[in-house]
């Protein structure tokens, strides 16, 4: 109630900010390069990756400075991966639900997933978003009968330099609550890893976001990248 209060009581400012930071940020293009194929040697594994900018690779030049590149260089000495990507700038949760559905069922080994930020630019309630979460979660296992997914959480955008307070604030609470809830549902599913992002982290290590201030760069990108691949190791080793 308190959140609801709070962007009610910021409404006009956060409006005005966000003409404003639409209008001055940069508009980056996603990642070129392929989005599908067969990589690295050793014992066989499917990947798929959904979502947003972020997944898509906005920020660095191409896939192989990506989410997808990093993913794929950490684990190919280990697996021959079969993988695909599918990610659309501007993507809220019900838009990547959409086009999920028209992907051919078939089975992945892991599933990894990177969603949330333009559902926060459009204040959806961690309540509402939680229920389409579910709805996508549960289209991705009737669809591709994914040993692990991989989730990764909404970004603390209080954080991003693109943006400025009051409006950086409000979206961090929006994210904040979203993973909290995400996480709390998550939590006893043993199929499911959370990802915490961790701008700060990056932050105090000195490494810069894109030039847009708003995603994440080649180094970001890498280290999400070693992340993911050393939880895809934790869960087939053990």
């Amino acid at each position: 109630m308190w959140l609801k209060l709070s962007t009610l009581a910021l409404l006009p400012v956060v409006i005005l900010q966000g003409l404003k930071v639409r209008k001055n940020t940069p508009r980056l293009a996603e990642a070129s390069g392929d989005r599908d194929g067969v990589c690295g040697q050793g014992q066989p594994l499917s990947l798929l990756i959904l979502g947003d900018s972020a997944a898509a690779g906005v920020g660095v030049e191409s896939q192989q400075e990506a989410l997808s590149g990093s993913i794929l260089s950490c684990l190919q000495d280990e697996y021959q991966v079969r993988w695909k990507l599918h990610a659309k700038t501007g993507d809220t949760t019900q838009q990547v639900i959409a086009a999920t559905q028209l992907l051919a069922p078939q089975q992945y080994d892991v599933v990894v997933t990177s969603i949330g930020v333009n559902d926060v630019t459009k204040l959806m309630s961690a309540k509402k978003w939680l229920k389409q979460q579910q709805i996508l979660f549960q289209d991705i296992q009737n669809r591709f009968h994914p040993r692990l997914i991989i989730v990764s959480g909404v970004p603390p955008m209080q954080h991003f330099e693109a943006l400025p307070h009051p409006l950086a604030w409000l979206f961090g609470q929006y994210a904040t609550q979203m993973n909290l809830q995400l996480q709390h549902w998550l939590a006893p599913q043993a199929q499911f890893e959370f990802l915490q992002f961790d701008i700060q982290t990056f932050q105090a290590m000195n490494l810069p976001m894109a030039s847009d201030g708003f995603h994440p760069s080649k180094e970001i990108y890498t280290i999400w990248g070693q992340q993911i691949a050393a939880l895809v190791r934790q869960y087939f080793h053990s």
